[in-house]
């Protein structure tokens, strides 16, 4: 069994330069860098760490760099894939948990959860997303996770690729394939350096509420298993 992580990154040399390091002494699975068409040092830094790094020639945004290096995993015959955030929010230390709750569980995805870490302004929207989607997942938008073959299929798809963010979509399409997601308490810190490309501007939030609810909206009356 291969495990690949893939980290999306735009702009991300000053964080991956602290993460990269904890990360390759950490764990010895595979890591992929997919650079989202960065302007500064992502590259360089992560070629200086000996990881393979991925440069798109335009850039897809946060979901469609991570499905990049699904799609790659799904060519390259990997039976997993851990999907971490590039900002330093998400600890090296803490893939085990993930691991853990896989192997024990029949679970096809495994999500690293730290509610704490949402404002109170995030935990009502997520509460809303909740009630149209009759979603059960604590904490939506964490980008801490384990994804099993199955899951890569569902990922890798076409109808993915039409997604924008890696959140509710993301779950609701998981769910509709039928497949079952569990979550892990995990630590995570601050976004070491830089802003959320998500909630970087209330234009931004609004964009995503938007989008969002649609989404939602949409998917009513097609209920999830879980």
């Amino acid at each position: 069994m291969k495990t690949l992580i893939v980290i999306p990154a735009f702009n991300e040399a000053i964080n991956l330069a602290r993460l990269l390091p904890d990360l390759v002494a950490t764990v010895s699975y595979d890591v992929v860098i997919i650079n989202d068409a960065s302007t500064d040092d992502t590259a360089r830094v992560v070629k200086a760490h000996d990881v393979d790094c991925f440069t798109l020639p335009i850039q897809l945004g946060a979901w469609g760099a991570t499905q990049t290096g699904i799609r790659y995993a799904a060519k390259a015959g990997y039976s997993e894939v851990i999907t971490m955030d590039a900002d330093g929010q998400h600890l090296p230390v803490e893939l085990n948990a993930l691991m853990q709750v896989y192997r024990n569980t029949n679970a096809n995805v495994v999500i690293g959860t730290f509610p704490s870490r949402l404002s109170r302004l995030k935990k009502l929207a997520w509460k809303f997303f909740k009630m149209l989607t009759h979603i059960k997942i604590e904490d939506l938008t964490s980008g801490f996770r384990l994804y099993d073959k199955q899951a890569i299929e569902v990922l890798s798809s076409k109808q993915a690729s039409m997604l924008d963010y890696q959140d509710v979509g993301v779950l609701l399409l998981l769910l509709r394939a039928g497949l079952t997601i569990n979550e892990v308490p995990v630590k995570m810190e601050d976004r070491n350096d830089g802003k959320s490309r998500v909630f970087s501007s209330w234009l931004v939030v609004l964009k995503y509420m938007v989008q969002t609810t649609t989404l939602c909206v949409a998917n009513i009356g097609k209920r999830p298993t879980q």
